[in-house]
């Protein structure tokens, strides 16, 4: 060691490695400003994807990311930052509060006239995707990094409403390990056309490694309608959404759509087959894919003459048969004005449910036990359209370092 060269510089690669990865985030950002050597073992892609490894396979570590609502009365307000917080799941049922918030987020996104809040695409590897295409046609793109405070605004996307006219969408977000890149993907269903030949569905996939969109041309499914914004499961380095097809009796026959991020090849799971033949109003049934553990759930909302919400689960990913229905909320729990919205599981297999006035609860499905967490997101919001897209947003979330080998492109805050 030189007498000018500090100790801590002087520590093995692999022995500073190990110490980073015993300390929490905000402690592993401050040793970045030790010196120049920490700086880049730090902002290294292989420490990166160390890290994520150790804090995704850290058994005691089980976070859920909450999107919940600001203060009463400001909520509309332009001014008005949304609150973002991490809970740690003890997962105690001798507990009544077992829901212990770990970190608050500053959202570095102020709400705006014209699109009131953004919308929350979904999370991956500590990354949250973000757009503003709730009420209008802006449809831009945001990954953010909360642990590091910082994200990346997309590139504009191919179909837009200047060059397509009016479309619906639905919009996913992942991780592809084959490339090891994150990718956003889009499925917009053009309005001013109704073919035959799959002409009126167009996909585009976002790769933050290259800062491009590209359209998907093999393979689009014919005759098919997107589901709009409702929430997608991520799960086995696939999207899965719903997706309906209009027979020729103009029924519409429900499945789960699945892109996998990997070949970027479409392919179709079935949903229990009580839920196809319904007639053109029953499109409003309203019906979101869930990660179930290693599989798929769905929820199905109904809220005509029988309101009620069911609960559905795959007990075998792919495997159609397996589909097992575990609840139905009615009754006391359900009116026509509300039915509630189930959001997620937990690590237990507790289902999380958001009610009427945003109260969160988790209901075990063996006891049918409700269990109030204490917990607010937005609850019921102007009418059911907009509550459906879910301003209220739960998932899994792991602590990690993305974005931060990324000085050029993410904005720091």
């Amino acid at each position: 060691m030189s007498d000018k060269e500090p100790m801590w510089d002087s520590l093995p690669p692999g022995i500073l490695t190990h110490a980073f990865l015993q300390l929490p985030i905000k402690s592993i950002i401050t040793c970045t400003c030790v010196s120049k050597k920490w700086k880049s073992l730090i902002q290294n892609p292989s420490f990166i994807s160390t890290h994520l490894h150790h804090s995704s396979s850290n058994s005691n570590n089980h976070l859920f990311l909450f999107r919940l609502c600001p203060n009463e009365g400001t909520m509309w307000d332009k001014r008005e930052r949304e609150v973002y917080t991490l809970y740690s799941d003890n997962n105690n049922n001798n507990e009544e509060e077992d829901f212990n918030e770990h970190t608050r987020f500053d959202s570095p996104f102020p709400a705006q006239s014209g699109s009131v809040i953004l919308r929350v695409v979904g999370t991956c590897n500590g990354l949250v995707c973000l757009a503003r295409d709730l009420l209008s046609y802006d449809n831009s793109y945001i990954l953010w990094n909360p642990c590091v405070r910082k994200f990346t605004r997309t590139s504009r996307p191919i179909v837009s409403y200047s060059t397509h006219g009016g479309f619906e969408e639905t919009t996913g977000f992942g991780f592809d390990s084959k490339t090891n890149d994150y990718k956003v993907v889009r499925v917009v269903r053009l309005l001013d056309r109704e073919d035959e030949d799959g002409s009126s569905l167009k996909v585009e996939v976002y790769s933050l490694a290259t800062d491009e969109w590209r359209m998907v041309t093999t393979g689009l499914p014919s005759r098919c309608v997107v589901r709009g914004r409702e929430p997608l499961a991520f799960v086995n380095g696939a999207l899965h959404w719903i997706a309906f097809r209009r027979t020729i009796t103009n029924n519409l026959q429900s499945f789960v759509m699945v892109f996998h991020l990997g070949d970027e090849v479409i392919r179709e799971i079935a949903l229990p087959e009580f839920l196809n033949g319904f007639d053109g109003d029953q499109y409003w049934v309203r019906m979101s894919i869930s990660v179930y553990r290693n599989s798929l759930a769905l929820f199905h909302q109904q809220d005509f003459s029988s309101p009620c919400l069911n609960i559905w689960v795959m007990k075998e990913y792919a495997d159609e048969s397996s589909w097992t229905k575990l609840v139905t909320l009615s009754d006391g729990q359900c009116s026509r004005e509300y039915v509630p919205r189930a959001l997620g599981f937990r690590r237990s297999g507790e289902v999380i449910i958001e009610m009427h006035d945003g109260a969160l609860i988790s209901l075990h499905f063996e006891s049918q036990k409700l269990k109030v967490l204490g917990i607010t997101g937005y609850g019921y919001i102007f009418d059911h359209s907009i509550n459906g897209n879910g301003y209220t947003f739960f998932d899994s979330y792991v602590e990690s370092l993305v974005l931060l080998d990324e000085p050029n492109r993410a904005v720091t805050y």
